[in-house]
This record gives C-alpha cells, structure tokens and sequence, in this order.
C-alpha cells in the first residue's frame, strides 16, 4: 500500500509515528474517508471543509492546502495503478511530549492512507440491527469525525459483519441517531425523514448531498417512528447509497423502493456531473 506521510510518498510497511504523538496519547486528531471516480475524488472541498473546521477546534494546524491534499489523493491513484481508490485522511496533533501543556498543535502527522476499492454492485443491500450501546454525546456542539471512536468499536462488537448487516444507535434521549458507519433515512408516505444533528449525529458529507437533492424531515424519531416506514437506507462516502431490506422483524423495500431508486440515480448523475 502506498501511503503520503508529512511530505513524502511511502509504503505503509515504512510508516512510523513518535509514541509522544497527541493523536496517539489523547486521541487528538481528525480523519475523512472518501474515494475517487476515475481518479477524482467526489465531494473533496466538502470533506476539506468539514476537516479544517474540525483541526481549527483542536488547535491543530494543517500544513497543506486543499488542492496538495487533492494532488497527493491522484497521486496515490496513479502509484497504485490507475485505479480508484479508498482513501483515509489523517491528522493527528504532532509529537508534543506526555501532559496537556500545549496550546497549539503547529506539527502534525499527516497521513493519507490509499487501499483498493473492494465493493458489491450498487443497490446491494444490507440488513440491519437495533444497538445495545448507546450513541454518546459529541465532546463540542458538533460532532466531529475524530479519533474519539471507542465509541463505534464498541458497537462494532455486537454486530458479525459489516459487510452484511449495519447496526442502529439511539441516543440517550432514546432518539435514533446513525450507524455504526453510516447515517440512516427513511421514507413514510412518500416523505423523507433523518435524524437531526441535535440528537449528536456526524454531520455526513453524503447526507449533506443526498438532502441537496430531495427534500427531507430533520427531527428527533423513535424507534417506533422508523419502524412504521416503508423504506429504509444508510449512505456512506464510500457505497454512496445502500438500502436497508430488514431491522429486526421488520421488513422494508429495500433495493425495490422507488425513493430509493431514485434519489440513487441522482445522486450517480451528481457524480458523473463533476467529472465533467
């Protein structure tokens, strides 16, 4: 695997960060998955954005613009063969010795992890269940894609596979939240809902785009509220759209709901646009 490390192109056989790093002794710093379409990657100043918020709350500089970030996520692509590719941006806050005294994080790791795209055919679906863990509280107003991920790991534990099966968190309150991986949308009576921020979601940059192309209910659901829909998927930067078929007992649409249907096409449309 070929991997960018702080200005230079290595194998990740050859990566190696300081034990002293922040990211590793207090889970300081941010990353994005995303992937390209023939070679570009989709939604990349979304992805920049909400990172270079998420670094600016931690006080942690990024030395590298969005178009070097974009050209070294190419050039990735163009090491590894031509082919597309998963792609893992990470930030974490630098080499800054044991103790909180610190202030500012001027020299981070900076890391961009590329793998194969190893996918099913689109429209695949995906069963899902309820979760035991409950989603925590977000440690700032927003949640942030942050190395604070025990969280999911926990609740990756009572799940077999991700491959086949996402599971479903609520919050506190008892609202529906997200995915292990992913956020979650449902359609009843033809209207579309999702779990608004306020219940401590990751604002997803999929989500963000899927709700640019339809209109959609934001607000705080039961579980009882989810379950009475017809249609039910879960979107991810990497499978874009996928459709959920089962929760528990209850059986949806799956890949034969017409929103779905859709709002997927859609969104492949919005993605061969770019490429233009």
């Amino acid at each position: 695997m070929w991997c960018f490390h702080n200005g230079d192109y290595v194998k990740a056989a050859d990566l190696r960060i300081s034990p002293f790093d922040h990211g590793y002794l207090y889970g300081l710093g941010v990353f994005e998955t995303l992937r390209t379409y023939d070679g570009v990657p989709f939604l990349w100043h979304e992805h920049f954005t909400r990172m270079e918020q998420a670094l600016a709350a931690y006080h942690i500089a990024l030395p590298y613009t969005e178009e070097q970030l974009r050209d070294v996520i190419m050039e990735l692509n163009v090491r590894s063969g031509g082919d597309d590719g998963y792609f893992r941006i990470n930030v974490s806050a630098g080499e800054a010795g044991i103790g909180l005294a610190k202030t500012s994080y001027d020299e981070p790791t900076v890391i961009v992890f590329r793998k194969p795209l190893e996918l099913p055919p689109r429209g695949t679906e995906k069963n899902a269940v309820w979760l035991e863990t409950v989603r925590n509280s977000p440690e700032q107003a927003t949640r942030f894609k942050s190395h604070h991920y025990a969280n999911n790991i926990v609740a990756r534990f009572e799940v077999p596979s991700l491959a086949t099966v996402e599971g479903f968190f609520v919050n506190e309150a008892g609202f529906v939240a997200e995915g292990i991986t992913s956020n979650i949308f449902w359609v009843t009576d033809g209207v579309m809902y999702t779990p608004a921020l306020s219940t401590g979601v990751l604002p997803g940059i999929t989500r963000a785009q899927v709700m640019k192309l339809a209109d959609v209910v934001e607000g705080e659901f039961t579980k009882e509220a989810l379950l009475a829909a017809d249609e039910c998927f879960i979107t991810t930067s990497i499978q874009e759209l996928i459709p959920i078929r089962t929760l528990g007992d209850k059986t949806f649409a799956g890949n034969d709901g017409a929103v779905y249907q859709a709002l997927h096409a859609r969104y492949i449309d919005t993605i061969k646009e770019s490429l233009r």
